[in-house]
């Protein structure tokens, strides 16, 4: 099978009530297909030439012109994009101007004055294109010296009795939003280290039984902007909330089995989803519809990740693949190097990502290797009673860093360093914790690590922890005083 797959499965938007988005749709892929024509022709001629020797080859790099789209276009994505009337050059300036504009009122609010000096603009400006690249890298891991025991905080709720299955972290650090196999969801304060909203489970049957789930919550997702929160679970539904308040916006039906992950686009409200029915999905918020579906993974998939590319990368569990999903191109990248199920995948940049499964190994990846640049086999070490590798059942990375985690049963959380290539990984911590790490997040400033435990995995009740506890560790790490 080729490396690089046409994907010819794009489904048709819904007609009548989003006729508006189908035509801003059309519109834009009109706009963009003659810059993307030649490149598709290009791979889709080398795919046919090279169909049995791609195995360790690299793929092209990426479409620079994407790159500038979505630099210029971060900051307004949330904007109309009705544009008629107006030239190509002269929405590129508008655009332009707007992320200006938006980078200087966020450079103030973030240095508490009225005047920014223009080199702290430049420097912004620099380090957002690097990000879009894939070129921006924080090394930041051997800072990292250990963790505040004394500031460790575990939190626990009647609506989590049952293991936490999945978390999410606000942008601006302020809130934890955690889901359960009790099939509610609760909202936190990290900075008062408590309960402030939940949503329980609904009864099958009940006149609301719509409005929330009523069986295990298995993702989490929420957008960069905070106004919206996602959820889906075993309920084949995807619930819609205010973030805010925890109201029930919209509920999405249309996967036809348990919606095992769930991602918002970097910077707007696209929002990808994929199930144990072996589909992604795309979805808009801002016009709360369906958009396409896209096929390819031969078993259940179990996660998903995306950044600010129209791109979206997946772990295919027991098929044994990661795919990166081009959505404007319509094609698929597949990578192999797993020897079980692949249980979860983290991009770390555009162009490198992580990975994890009941194989016990850490891979990991570039976007232009069809195999992991890095494999750490029994990274957590091998289970005594049956003498096989410790499940990894979560992983979290710091965006644009070298430092990543990685979570089992084993009793620890690992701490990782990526090398100044990606080529290897590096133990840098160990933090004790007990129980089955179901889910983790780093606070985008780096300074705290949440964890979600329980006592049994967040996908089954293979066995039982019985000395773990149900809930969400706050854990401060430490860092070196400059």
């Amino acid at each position: 099978m080729s490396f690089f797959i046409r994907q010819g499965v794009r489904a048709k938007l819904n007609e009548g009530h989003n006729g508006k988005f189908a035509k801003r749709r059309d519109k834009r892929k009109k706009r963009e297909s003659g810059q993307h024509q030649r490149k598709k022709k290009a791979v889709e001629s080398a795919d046919l030439s090279h169909h049995s020797s791609l195995r360790n080859e690299e793929i092209e790099s990426e479409v620079e012109d994407e790159v500038e789209s979505n630099r210029l276009g971060k900051s307004v994505q949330f904007e109309s994009d009705d544009d008629a009337g107006e030239t190509a050059q002269d929405k590129k300036v508008r655009l332009a101007k707007l992320y200006l504009s938006e980078i200087e009122r966020e450079e103030r609010e973030r240095a508490e004055c009225e005047v920014i000096d223009k080199d702290v603009i430049a420097h912004r400006l620099k380090e957002d294109y690097l990000e879009q690249s894939g070129k921006l890298r924080k090394t930041v891991a051997d800072s990292y010296v250990g963790f505040d025991s004394d500031g460790m905080q575990f939190l626990r709720c009647k609506e989590h009795k049952l293991a936490i299955t999945c978390l999410v972290v606000s942008s601006d650090n302020k809130y934890v939003y955690s889901g359960s196999k009790d099939c509610g969801i609760v909202k936190w304060s990290l900075a008062d280290r408590r309960k402030v909203n939940c949503r329980p489970r609904m009864q099958k049957g009940s006149a609301d039984s719509n409005n929330g789930h009523t069986a295990t919550v298995l993702s989490l997702a929420i957008s960069s902007d905070s106004q919206f929160l996602a959820s889906g679970g075993e309920n084949k539904v995807i619930h819609i909330w205010n973030p805010d308040t925890l109201v029930h916006l919209h509920a999405f039906k249309g996967h036809n089995s348990a919606v095992t992950g769930l991602a918002f686009r970097k910077g707007t409200h696209q929002l990808f989803s994929v199930s144990a029915d072996k589909a992604v999905k795309i979805w808009s918020l801002d016009e709360m519809a369906y958009i396409e579906s896209l096929f390819g993974h031969q078993t259940g998939i179990t996660s998903v990740d995306v950044l600010s590319r129209e791109r979206a990368v997946t772990s295919g569990g027991r098929d044994h693949t990661v795919r990166i999903w081009k959505v404007v191109e319509e094609s698929q990248l597949i990578y192999n190097g797993h020897v079980g199920s692949i249980d979860a995948v983290k991009l770390i940049n555009e162009e490198h990502f992580l990975s994890c499964g009941d194989d016990g190994q850490l891979c990991l990846w570039g976007t232009k290797k069809k195999k992991p640049l890095c494999t750490v086999d029994f990274a957590h070490g091998i289970a005594a009673q049956n003498e096989e590798p410790n499940w990894i059942s979560s992983i979290a990375t710091l965006t644009n860093t070298d430092l990543v985690a990685s979570g089992s049963q084993d009793g620890h959380i690992k701490l990782w360093k990526c090398d100044s290539g990606f080529r290897s990984l590096s133990p840098l911590l160990n933090i004790p914790v007990t129980g089955f790490v179901n889910a983790m997040s780093f606070t985008s400033d780096g300074n705290f690590l949440i964890v979600g435990v329980g006592q049994e995995h967040r996908l089954g009740r293979w066995w039982k922890i019985k000395e773990a506890k149900n809930g969400i560790f706050i854990i401060p790490l430490t860092k070196k005083h400059n």
